[in-house]
């Protein structure tokens, strides 16, 4: 089991959760984040440029944040359908960048309230 992340821009939720839909997954938590990073493009700015620009009075960006627990199989297909709905059809180098990041993390245990369901099937 993993936990699938997605940060990405509050304008491209709709089309993430199209694009999920398509990949079969339908459960999945969304929340409002909002956090500092550079934008620039791979490299072009250090973790510490980041939180000293923060810092110094820089505003968060709003994003949205996405958590999807899912099941070996649907892994890529969840991260891909992020991707396809965070970057709303543009090319990486067509991007003005800010599209977001997608984390993929182990998931240990899941329990389904109502159940008691666990593992695999709790999800």
């Amino acid at each position: 089991m993993k936990l699938v992340v997605g940060i990405v821009r509050p304008e491209r939720l709709e089309a993430v959760k199209e694009e999920l839909a398509r990949a079969k997954v339908f459960r999945l938590t969304v929340s409002d984040a909002q956090g500092f990073a550079p934008t620039d493009g791979p490299g072009a700015a250090s973790a510490a440029a980041a939180y000293a620009r923060a810092a110094g009075g820089a505003e968060p960006v709003r994003k949205v944040k996405l958590e999807v627990a899912v099941n070996e199989p649907f892994v890529e297909p969840t991260v891909q359908a992020i991707l396809r709905g965070a970057n709303g059809g543009e090319g990486a180098s067509n991007s003005s960048g800010g599209d977001g990041v997608v984390f993929v993390l182990p998931l240990d245990e899941a329990v389904r309230i109502r159940t008691g369901e666990r593992g695999p099937e709790a999800i």
